[in-house]
């Protein structure tokens, strides 16, 4: 994570590009494998981690473009979870990381966006692409899930697109340090890529570099 006056100009600046209206960032949830409990590696979404920071399944945050405020939505973890986790921080303590001074238990969000969308106002989100999303999606606003990618908001997407092109400099950092596990991984194809030795082994030595500095690939190997 960057410092919170990252996140923070971030959130600013989203907001004055869109100018009006309820501004909804989704993260992503956990993927169950073959039984709930049994995820596939996380990935949050990217646009969530842009403006709000963290890495963690389950969460949601609203800007309110017109009044300015922010609040990150989500809930605390159980004892259950602390018991394979341990100890976590709050909801209210992961939003003052990133300098959102409200923070509510995820079922919060209905009543928040059904408020707005009674008073007539602007609700704008990304066209989400996970299924689960665009369900969440049709329970807030009563947009049928499939219909969702359409009614996506142009003016986010677009303040969006207009931020995350221009790169700052901690990105530039980390996309130097991303590069340097990079070309580590092409490397190593290239001094294991002899007769005798399968794609599959290759792929799994190159998936294996990326998982022990705690990444991930940013599509499936390709490797023919």
């Amino acid at each position: 994570m960057f410092d919170s006056l990252t996140y923070q100009n971030r959130r600013k600046a989203l907001r004055e590009k869109v100018g009006h209206g309820i501004i909804l960032i989704l993260g992503n949830n956990e993927a169950p494998a073959n039984y709930p409990d049994n995820t596939y590696k996380f990935r949050q979404d990217s646009s969530f981690v842009y403006f709000f920071g963290h890495s963690h399944p389950g969460f949601a945050g609203v800007i309110d473009a017109d009044s300015h405020e922010e609040c990150l939505f989500g809930d605390d973890v159980d004892m259950d979870d602390i018991i394979w986790m341990g100890p976590q921080p709050s909801v209210k303590e992961l939003a003052a990381q990133v300098g959102v001074a409200k923070s509510c238990p995820f079922a919060k969000l209905k009543e928040v966006i059904g408020k707005a969308i009674s008073q007539r106002r602007k609700i704008h989100f990304l066209p989400p692409y996970r299924y689960d999303n665009m369900l969440l999606v049709e329970d807030l606003t009563g947009i049928r899930a499939s219909m969702t990618p359409k009614h996506a908001s142009l003016e986010l997407i677009k303040a969006v697109v207009d931020l995350r092109s221009v790169k700052e400099p901690c990105e530039i950092a980390e996309i130097d340090r991303a590069c340097n596990v990079g070309y580590e991984m092409h490397t190593a194809a290239m001094r294991l890529c002899k007769p005798g030795v399968s794609e599959q082994y290759i792929a799994g030595v190159l998936d294996g570099i990326a998982a022990s500095y705690g990444r991930m690939v940013s599509f499936a190997t390709i490797l023919t």
